[in-house]
């Protein structure tokens, strides 16, 4: 059962890979205001996933904390990762805001019932260098006190996701539809942030507007759903530490569409990576190899 949940809330890593494909083929509407048109249709995905199951979630009424804890999660690291954008250099910004996994990871620790082991650490420290590797294109960073509201933006950015993963673990009896309405808050909120700073701009031509709905469809929609799922029922540290594949994940689907090169940069972010992530779960690796003999 937890490899399954594990399983379900790794989907929504591979869901992720596909944000920035889908953001840069929508083109050029602005950052609060694709959020909010992608949460709005995060949401309207979770009503129907609310009428399939209304009989099994009818009678669950969720405490105010997984209220805020949910909302505070999806607006929250927007928030703050558009705030990061806009006043760092990407790459230094995406790299500290792509702290969240190893967060996770080592916070499991924390959590009743976890037990945090070397490997996980390390599993996530090495899926840290190869998210490094990407984000810099192997060229390091160079951080400067001038953009240090957009580095504590991005910090805060990381702890408000890994924060969110890990307290939502504490509401395992909440169901994942409870996302349905931390969608739409988040789009009302992303919608009064546009409206204040930004100027908005309609996507172009059908191209733009297919990538709009799959932005709110799958990384801005169905993952969080699967991910909520993963959390709450699945083993943490190993998908604390699978996260940093969404990196990794979405340069490959950028280098297959043609809107990257394949360089060796990326061959050596893969095996870090990858190594990591199978570090991570060497627990539930090792139990269904003997799992496997027993049946044997």
């Amino acid at each position: 059962m937890t490899g399954r949940a594990t399983a379900i809330g790794f989907s929504a890593v591979m869901m992720w890979a596909l944000l920035a494909l889908f953001t840069d083929a929508s083109g050029l509407v602005p950052p609060f205001q694709l959020s909010a048109m992608s949460f709005t249709l995060g949401a309207a995905l979770g009503f129907v996933l609310r009428a399939v199951t209304a009989s099994a979630t009818a009678a669950t009424r969720p405490p105010l904390a997984a209220w805020l804890v949910g909302i505070a999660g999806l607006f929250g690291y927007h928030f703050f990762y558009f705030t990061a954008l806009r006043n760092a250099p990407a790459a230094e910004a995406s790299l500290i805001a792509y702290l969240w996994p190893l967060f996770i990871v080592v916070g499991s620790a924390l959590m009743p019932g976890e037990r945090l082991g070397w490997h996980h650490v390390v599993g996530a420290l090495l899926g840290l260098g190869g998210t490094a590797l990407i984000v810099t294109n192997g060229g390091g960073v160079a951080f400067d006190a001038r953009f240090a509201t957009g580095y504590a933006a991005a910090f805060t950015c990381a702890f408000v996701w890994s924060g969110y993963s890990l307290l939502s673990r504490r509401f395992a009896e909440v169901p994942t539809t409870i996302v349905t309405w931390f969608c739409a808050a988040a789009a009302l909120l992303s919608a009064l942030c546009h409206l204040a700073l930004e100027e908005t701009v309609w996507p172009s031509g059908a191209g733009q507007w297919l990538a709009v709905a799959g932005l709110g469809l799958m990384p801005v929609g169905a993952a969080f759903y699967a991910w909520d799922h993963g959390v709450k029922r699945g083993n943490i540290q190993v998908l604390g530490a699978a996260s940093y594949a969404a990196p990794l994940l979405s340069t490959l689907i950028l280098i297959a569409a043609g809107r990257a090169p394949a360089t060796a940069t990326i061959l050596a972010a893969c095996v870090l990576i990858t190594a990591g992530a199978v570090l991570a779960a060497k627990d539930m690796i090792v139990r269904k190899g003997r799992a496997g003999t027993a049946e044997a």
